[in-house]
């Protein structure tokens, strides 16, 4: 019962206008912070790439519209897929670049750690409102279609984060990079199907 009663009220906060504002103000610093760090990068960027290279500030960004629908009371469902997908898979793979480094060079200092701890909020809050999404197939392809063709830019035209101490690794870095994808899309899928099931159940107890 007690468990049951928390659960209540972690959804009420979660989905309270003043907290989706708060979160919404967060996402927002972040994104632009976030492009910020990307800036060095840009700037030896062909023009064309532009757009494929911030993966993780696009993604914030993504959840950023997701959350302006959520207090206007209405579902942005090609963002929603958009920002369950990459919100998890970038924060996942930042979380394991960074400590990959770390292991490699032994220290990550404050700004490593900091990462770690804003990819690893990233990946948390999209698993968190889990039971909001409203996406439908449609958008479910395009997310994958976003996600696949951003790591084909990544990894195949050489455009991924630089990470000055595990450049070397790149191949190996392209192949997690794709297993990861995929197991993200299989992510949105459940979520998709986990909805479905429940909305069949009430039509027909039976099921």
């Amino acid at each position: 019962m007690r468990l049951q009663q928390a659960r209540i009220w972690i959804r009420y906060i979660l989905n309270h206008q003043a907290f989706l504002w708060i979160l919404l103000f967060i996402n927002i610093i972040g994104t632009v912070y976030g492009y910020d760090w990307y800036m060095w990068q840009l700037e030896i960027t062909e023009p064309r790439f532009w757009i494929f290279v911030p993966d993780s500030p696009t993604a914030s960004l993504f959840f950023c519209f997701v959350l302006i629908g959520w207090i206007l009371r209405t579902n942005f469902r090609l963002f929603e897929s958009l920002a369950l997908l990459t919100l998890v898979k970038y924060g996942i793979w930042a979380v394991v670049m960074n400590l990959w480094t770390l292991e490699e060079t032994g220290s990550i200092g404050a700004a490593g750690w900091m990462l770690v701890i804003s990819h690893g909020a990233m990946a948390l809050q999209a698993v968190l409102y889990w039971r909001n999404y409203r996406f439908g197939w449609v958008s479910i392809v395009l997310a994958a279609i976003w996600t696949l063709h951003n790591d084909v830019i990544d990894y195949v035209f050489g455009q991924m984060p630089i990470y000055g101490d595990l450049m070397e690794y790149a191949a190996n870095i392209g192949y997690f990079t794709f297993w990861l994808s995929a197991a993200c899309i299989g992510l949105v899928v459940w979520n998709w199907k986990s909805r479905h099931k429940v909305v069949t159940e009430r039509l027909d107890p039976g099921v």
